[in-house]
């Protein structure tokens, strides 16, 4: 059937059910994303992993807009494009984890190093929406629950895509609470400060294996 709203907007969307719960399983599976709020949690706390967490949202829903308005697909087809966006996603990355792994958390406050490390929120975002193969991933998954040649694909595109975005989002807003809260009882254990400079320092590392994967990776 189709997802309608109303006598006047209808939307060209098919098995909607089965969309749903693809969206559930892709949002739980672990990725680079689920890593980079884990990490920025466990590293930095709650509060920048929750940002991170949205950050991520936000690059997230770059990519929605992308591919709503046909730019995504210019990507596809594009290999200078595509290694052009890979390559400044990946440098982002390692830049990133070099800046956590020369930061000093033990010498600072506990606000200092997230301060030093850079806006938590921005960090996800970047993260995300440089990375093509999360552009990739939405025009090929989307329009698979979209009736060809119907109109108004784009806004089906954006509805589907704002869906998947908004339960990607709050699974990793549970992910940062968890890994926060994890790091936060490890701390209390004794030895706290010598805990956050270990666990920033392993999500700067982390941060450089993803954007070496990245770099690696292909279309």
């Amino acid at each position: 059937g189709r997802l309608s709203r109303g006598a006047e907007v209808t939307l060209p969307v098919h098995d909607l059910a089965l969309f749903v719960g693809a969206a559930l399983l892709l949002n739980l599976t672990p990725g680079p994303d689920m890593l980079f709020v884990a990490g920025t949690g466990a590293a930095r706390g709650r509060a920048a992993g929750l940002m991170a967490a949205l950050g991520v949202g936000a690059g997230c829903l770059f990519h929605t807009l992308l591919a709503a308005l046909g730019l995504t697909a210019l990507l596809a087809a594009s290999e200078l494009a595509f290694n052009a966006v890979k390559w400044a996603g990946a440098a982002y990355l390692v830049w990133t984890g070099v800046q956590m792994l020369r930061a000093r958390p033990a010498a600072a406050t506990a606000e200092a190093p997230a301060r030093r490390s850079g806006s938590p929120f921005w960090q996800g975002a970047l993260t995300n929406a440089l990375n093509p193969k999360v552009a990739l991933f939405f025009l090929a998954f989307l329009p698979q629950f979209i009736d060809a040649g119907a109109p108004g694909q784009a806004l089906a595109l954006l509805a589907l895509g704002t869906f998947f975005n908004i339960g990607g989002t709050a699974v990793n807003l549970v992910v940062a609470l968890a890994a926060s809260g994890a790091a936060a009882g490890l701390a209390t254990r004794g030895g706290g400060s010598r805990m956050g400079a270990w666990l920033q320092r392993a999500a700067g590392a982390l941060f450089i294996g993803l954007g070496v994967k990245l770099a690696l990776s292909s279309r």
